[in-house]
């Protein structure tokens, strides 16, 4: 399997062998319902003990189980005789190959800071998305899961935020990953950020981005992203332009803002300018990018990955940085966890 790969074992027990296949399904920007189609069933199963997996393979009614049609079920009993499953095999050949021409700048990455998790929109456990951070090298991930004034995506009030924060000593008592205290945190269209004083204190990074109202005239979209990126807590501005390219939403053109005032108050107080590496977005847009790099901004090369597959997404955003002539010390993800914190902290 290729350096970036989740280093699986050769022969996975079946739980395993399905959330694999889900892994590589996302990362294939396959189809939404299949994706979860192996996630059910891999749910499903783990909540049966030995006894009850042996009874189902001896009985060969893995149909039984809800959530496992035909084609599943021939997955599961090909693992549970200890073989890889056909499809996963062929998924793991086909992701040997990487995602996109990185230049090598995506060795250079140590995290990602915006990663979504069932806390808000994202599809699983923070647990998970982590162990797979752990598995793809990464020294450090950010969980951004979004603000309270997003309702449709589930955002986090102050006493959710807390909570999640108890479920992240948890969790990282487990995992050489660092896991940061994040927030993808709304500008509202006052300028200011969609969050507690007290919740900002608390975060170590904050991912500014606006979500509502992207239609708004030009100047009035200046003034909220300027206010927003002068806020002394937030450290990166997301998916500057909103734009959407393809995916189940649809697309969705650029949000109208003067960029060269907006990125001008990026490198005036010190916010870096992210490079959102989902398919759908590729934001922003490379005339956006070269002139964000001209003026000397600093960059965040992130996923915006709301499910584990999507964590690999960080090539895209290399591609379009290298095609920028975009240097590796400005892009703070490959800087070490101390200079980022430091960064962030300021």
């Amino acid at each position: 399997m290729a350096a970036s790969d989740p280093a699986r074992p050769p022969v996975p027990e079946p739980v395993e062998a399905l959330r694999e296949m889900a892994y590589w399904l996302e990362r294939g920007l396959s189809d939404g319902f299949r994706v979860r189609a192996y996630r059910r069933a891999a749910d499903a199963l783990a909540q049966l003990t030995d006894e009850e997996l042996d009874l189902l393979d001896e009985r060969d009614a893995w149909t039984s189980v809800p959530g496992l049609g035909e084609k599943i079920a021939a997955f599961v009993r090909e693992a549970r005789q200890g073989r890889v499953p056909e499809p996963l095999a062929r998924l793991r050949d086909a992701g040997s190959r990487p995602l996109a021409d990185d230049a090598g700048l995506r060795a250079a990455l140590r995290g990602d800071l915006h990663v979504h998790t069932v806390w808000s929109d994202g599809t699983v456990s923070l647990r998970e998305m982590v162990g797979t951070a752990e598995q793809l090298g990464h020294e450090y991930i950010a969980v951004t899961d979004h603000s309270p004034r997003l309702r449709v995506a589930h955002g986090l009030s102050p006493e959710r935020v807390r909570a999640q924060w108890g479920e992240i000593e948890e969790v990282q008592g487990g995992t050489p990953v660092r896991i940061l205290r994040g927030g993808e945190i709304d500008i509202l269209e006052t300028g200011a950020l969609d969050q507690s004083a007290e919740v900002l204190d608390g975060l170590d990074v904050v991912v500014a981005s606006i979500h509502s109202d992207l239609r708004a005239d030009r100047e009035t979209m200046t003034r909220r992203m300027v206010a927003g990126i002068a806020n002394p807590h937030t450290t990166v501005l997301g998916h500057c332009t909103g734009r959407l390219v393809r995916g189940d939403r649809g697309v969705r053109p650029e949000s109208a803002f003067d960029a060269e005032v907006v990125f001008e108050a990026c490198r005036t107080f010190g916010v870096a300018v992210e490079i959102n590496s989902r398919p759908e977005r590729l934001d922003p847009p490379m005339r956006l990018l070269r002139l964000a790099a001209d003026m000397g901004c600093l960059f965040s090369i992130d996923t915006d990955a709301h499910a584990p597959g999507q964590l690999d997404f960080l090539s895209y955003g290399c591609e379009r940085a290298a095609a920028a002539g975009i240097a590796a010390d400005r892009i703070i993800t490959t800087w070490p966890l101390d200079d980022l914190l430091a960064f962030a902290a300021t």
